[in-house]
């Protein structure tokens, strides 16, 4: 009797297999590098999702500014070269890393966050979920823990063993974008511009340094015609005025600076945009402001919008994924 179980077990393990793998090429083809999906660790690491939310609730409770951090290492990780956590990797004699890249330095935050998380999936299921299954784990629960949508995330990935801090120079779009630029490196990686408009409204969350949005220091910044919020660039300037404003910061939503919701949409229809990248959204392409527009009048459009974006961002790289591994320590290749 107890043979005939395992036997039956067995089967339906079989048959579930044959229909995921089914599944996975009608979408991806015969070439599969590292397919995506949930529920990948119900059996070899069925904590490791309880646990990371523990480690980012417990981040976030602390400082509620730790939740964009977490949210922009997976974004900033995601466009260079797919996501890999080759963001979290330390320079080596072999490679300089993507920490010290122009996009990162002096930007990037929570990775001391990453490897607490790490430390504890490592006692409890060695070498078995990966950094990168972490960085897209912990993007989601911050924007959950923020008040935001939350998503199953898809599992799956491997760790780079090499990171590119020239591909992170060149892929990650910069605070003085345009929207020109902006649609074009995020096509670059395979996003649209509805993508790019919906990821975009991350900055409901978090802050930046004035030397991000100092072209938004000059009334004249806009020079196209657009309104000028003279009340917020006076207020801008008053922030970063002295000599030494290299680590002054400004909440990119100054209304509901710590909660996920779709104020910065409406901060852009007033002029309020923090970064230049920001602002464009609505004085650089009727199509970008139309969106805008949408997410403004129906908040629950940009999070759906955003959440299936972020599924998108996500399964960046995870096909041609074929010789990554699973890291013990997330700053290192094994």
């Amino acid at each position: 009797m107890a043979m005939q179980l395992v036997t039956l077990l067995f089967i339906v393990i079989l048959n579930i297999t044959s229909t995921f793998a089914t599944t996975l090429n009608e979408a991806y083809g015969d070439d599969i590098g590292c397919p995506l999906g949930t529920g990948i660790y119900q059996y070899t690491c069925p904590e490791a999702e309880a646990i990371i939310f523990s480690w980012v609730e417990q981040a976030v409770s602390e400082d509620p500014r730790m939740a964009a951090s977490l949210l922009r290492l997976h974004f900033h990780d995601c466009f260079v070269n797919g996501c890999d956590a080759s963001v979290l990797l330390d320079d080596t004699e072999d490679f300089v890393g993507e920490k010290t890249a122009a996009p990162n330095l002096n930007s990037l935050r929570g990775f001391e966050v990453i490897n607490e998380i790490k430390s504890e999936l490592e006692l409890v299921c060695p070498q078995t979920v990966s950094c990168a299954d972490i960085l897209a784990t912990a993007a989601r629960d911050s924007v959950l823990l923020s008040g935001g949508p939350t998503w199953d995330v898809q599992m799956g990935r491997k760790d780079s063993i090499t990171a590119s801090k020239k591909v992170a120079n060149n892929n990650i779009p910069g605070p003085n974008s345009t929207v020109d630029v902006l649609v074009a490196k995020f096509e670059n990686v395979g996003l649209t511009l509805q993508d790019m408009v919906a990821l975009s409204g991350a900055h409901t969350i978090g802050k930046a340094r004035c030397s991000t949005f100092s072209s938004r220091l000059q009334s004249s910044s806009i020079s196209d015609g657009s309104f000028v919020n003279a009340d917020f660039v006076a207020s801008l300037q008053q922030l970063c005025s002295g000599q030494d404003n290299s680590n002054q910061i400004a909440h990119l939503d100054l209304v509901t600076p710590a909660t996920f919701d779709n104020q910065y949409y409406i901060n852009l229809l007033s002029g309020e945009g923090l970064l230049p990248s920001d602002q464009t959204l609505v004085n650089g392409n009727d199509q970008t402001r139309q969106i805008v527009e949408t997410y403004v009048e129906n908040p629950f459009i940009f999070f759906e919008d955003f959440k299936n974006s972020m599924l998108k961002l996500g399964g960046l790289g995870s096909v041609t994924q074929s010789n990554g591994q699973i890291r013990r320590d997330c700053g290192a290749v094994n």
